[in-house]
């Protein structure tokens, strides 16, 4: 069994085959996708993941899409988190490799999604590309409750910092590819209890799906991803498995429920 804990399960790419992707993760024991929103206008999507395939779901305006978000969103996100009370606060954070994206902006709606996460008592997940320290500074001011640090790719002592403040990171597709030697220094040394597993479908493709032509990356792939994470660790797969699971639901404890 596993889970994988961050999926774009709603995107434009999984429109023509979405049930059959979602078979072909069951058959192969991904019993579960952590689905994240990236945009007010995505929520109604996003929600119906959970509805039609019982996928955990995330609410939050991704920092990428800056331009798309209004002041109002925010209030908007308020009123979502209560209604339909989701998972977790996300994807949310930080993006300073994107060129052209408003630094300032980014981090004041970071900065008004985390409050919105304490007071609603979530944890989040967070997008941190080229912004780890910038991410870390902000959680340690408003001490939310824990989540997962998407697609890391950080240093050691950076890596350290996140699982003080109660976060899982998150290794996928990148941990695959051979020249990925920080990654895979992570994923081999960290302690078990830090790492979470996902694939970020239909993005961040592994090894073997890279073309020409490109393949699009699915929650099927997962078992292969953690293969690689068993081999590196020494392990086998099944206790990959079992400790990554124990993880996830430890950084997103709703999930227990759904996939106990």
């Amino acid at each position: 069994m596993l889970i994988d804990s961050h999926c774009h399960l709603d995107a434009g790419e999984f429109d023509a085959d979405r049930d059959q992707v979602l078979q072909r993760a069951r058959q192969v024991g991904v019993v579960q996708q952590v689905v994240p929103a990236i945009t007010v206008a995505s929520f109604d999507k996003t929600l119906a993941m959970r509805e039609r395939y019982g996928c955990a779901v995330a609410l939050g305006l991704h920092p990428i899409y800056i331009d798309a978000h209004r002041d109002e969103h925010l209030t908007q996100l308020d009123a979502a988190l209560t209604q339909h009370r989701p998972l977790a606060v996300g994807e949310i954070g930080l993006d300073f490799f994107v060129p052209g994206l408003d630094a300032a902006r980014q981090m004041a709606l970071f900065e008004g999604q985390l409050k919105l996460a304490r007071d609603h008592d979530l944890p989040v997940i967070v997008h941190i590309r080229r912004s780890q320290d910038q991410v870390l500074k902000y959680l340690r001011k408003w001490r939310v409750r824990g989540g997962i640090a998407h697609a890391f790719n950080g240093s050691r002592q950076q890596a350290d910092e996140f699982l003080k403040l109660g976060f899982k990171l998150g290794f996928g597709g990148a941990m695959t590819y051979s020249g990925s030697q920080r990654i895979r220094k992570l994923a081999a040394e960290l302690p078990l209890e830090a790492i979470v597993l996902e694939t970020d479908s239909p993005d961040i493709a592994p090894a073997w799906l890279v073309g020409p032509p490109p393949g699009r990356n699915e929650p099927a792939e997962l078992p292969r991803i953690a293969g690689v994470l068993a081999e590196l660790r020494g392990m086998t797969l099944a206790q990959v498995a079992a400790a990554t699971v124990a993880n996830t639901h430890a950084a997103l404890p709703g999930l227990a429920a759904d996939t106990a």
